[in-house]
């Protein structure tokens, strides 16, 4: 029975083409692919569209112009053709296609593979890297060149080199630069030209097929060149022409001659320079010297005769004699009168000046301790009568005297009313001249008449 219908699983057709692009291109990853080429299409926008075939099958391919402009074929139907590139799906027809970016004819296709195989490899161990490269010298003495005794770039270097630069040495190492053979003599040959110990070594050919310079993408020979202490250029082919020993190398050169200009300076232009650091030179001398005289004349000018200079240092002489005297008297003269000045206080500051100083203050000290201790008993004695004059002011005594008497009970109270008092009670009596105790027979409480 059928699966039931969800909304959520139905998908409009761009939905599926765009999910079946994206499966196929998530599984194929870059791939090489070999067939005749049928149908070619060249637009106005310059994309190639054609179909890849073999006796089975065929498959649609697009290569866009960005990156068919770097093809070095004219295409056509019934080629033979390598093909690099990845796979994807036109969604606009739901076409299954490849999207190339390389193509050649299918003869060097193995040969590509493998060059691109090593340079990955190369690249992954950092020999391709810029901050490993050696810089070339400036102005060097002594080149050895690596190439075929017989090619035409070996000519074409000299040449330049006679031109530009006569001076230098050049030693040739032969070797042949391309076949079966190439890749061993290559290396024999480069070894010898490190043996040499030259300022640099250029390693060059003219330009042929993928397959004519096949030697100079020998793994082998790369990993000398990058182990080679001394810089090496490589100068292989034409422009267009690319190996894995310009990637390796410390400089690479489109074509031999552009090799030999790079290594070596012009003589016109260090004819010019020379020409320019000599007439610096002579002018810095010139300027030097100019200096230099009018040095010596200014220094002659500010010299002086021997006997003036004598006749002045003894002129200061004598003066510093003079006034080193008169400094000295003046000095003698001042400590002289001091002593004087001394002596005549001596007498004042002297022991028995001292002692008569202190015997005359000592008596001051005492007079004035006199004066302060009658001072002190005069107002002693002034308060002591007045405090008398208050006490007896204040004393029961003197009413006692004019016949008053205190009554006390028996446990010395002041009676001063005859409600402090009860029958048979003791009383003490005080009167001026004693005491008198009695008894209470009775108590009246009638007022007595004033």
């Amino acid at each position: 029975m059928p699966d039931q219908r969800s909304d959520q699983n139905i998908l409009s057709v761009s939905d599926l083409n765009h999910q079946a692009r994206l499966t196929i291109e998530q599984q194929f990853q870059t791939v090489w692919i070999i067939g005749e080429m049928s149908n070619f299409a060249r637009p106005s926008s310059g994309h190639w569209y054609f179909s890849l075939k073999d006796q089975k099958a065929q498959v649609r391919c697009a290569m866009f112009a960005n990156r068919n402009r770097s093809i070095q074929m004219q295409p056509g139907n019934g080629q033979q053709v390598l093909i690099r590139g990845r796979v994807s799906l036109y969604e606009g027809r739901g076409e299954f296609q490849l999207i190339a970016d390389y193509m050649e004819p299918a003869g060097e296709g193995a040969l590509r593979q493998a060059f691109d195989q090593l340079k990955i490899k190369l690249a992954s161990e950092g020999l391709f890297d810029t901050d490993r490269k050696r810089s070339l010298p400036g102005m060097p003495t002594h080149f050895a060149i690596v190439t075929s005794a017989t090619g035409a770039a070996l000519q074409d270097v000299l040449a330049v080199w006679q031109r530009r630069y006569p001076i230098l040495k050049v030693t040739l190492v032969p070797s042949l630069v391309q076949g079966g053979e190439a890749e061993q003599a290559l290396n024999q040959a480069l070894s010898r030209a490190i043996g040499l110990a030259p300022d640099a070594i250029l390693l060059t050919r003219g330009g042929g097929s993928l397959e004519d310079l096949w030697a100079f993408n020998s793994e082998r020979l790369a990993r000398a060149v990058a182990e080679c202490e001394i810089p090496i250029v490589s100068a292989v082919g034409h422009e267009i022409d690319t190996t894995i020993c310009d990637f390796v190398a410390d400089v690479r050169a489109p074509t031999p001659s552009a090799a030999a200009e790079l290594m070596t300076p012009d003589r016109a232009e260090l004819s010019d320079s020379f020409y320019g650091l000599e007439q610096y030179l002579s002018n810095s001398v010139q300027r030097l010297i100019k200096d230099l005289e009018s040095r010596r004349r200014h220094a002659s000018q500010r010299l002086s005769n021997p006997v003036e200079i004598i006749e002045r240092m003894a002129q200061r002489i004598d003066d510093s004699a003079t006034r080193l005297k008169l400094t000295t008297e003046a000095k003698i003269n001042q400590s002289r009168a001091k002593v004087v000045s001394l002596q005549r206080q001596l007498p004042h500051v002297g022991p028995q000046a001292l002692l008569h100083r202190s015997a005359t203050k000592l008596a001051s000290l005492q007079h004035l301790a006199t004066r302060s201790m009658e001072n002190n008993l005069k107002q002693h004695n002034q308060r002591q009568a007045q405090i008398t004059r208050m006490l007896h002011n204040l004393s029961p005594l003197p009413t006692l005297a004019r016949g008053y008497a205190v009554v006390r009970d028996d446990d010395s109270h002041v009676v001063s009313s005859i409600a402090d008092v009860a029958e048979k009670q003791l009383l003490t009596t005080t009167l001026e001249d004693g005491t008198i105790i009695s008894r209470v027979e009775h108590i009246n409480n009638d007022t007595l008449a004033p």
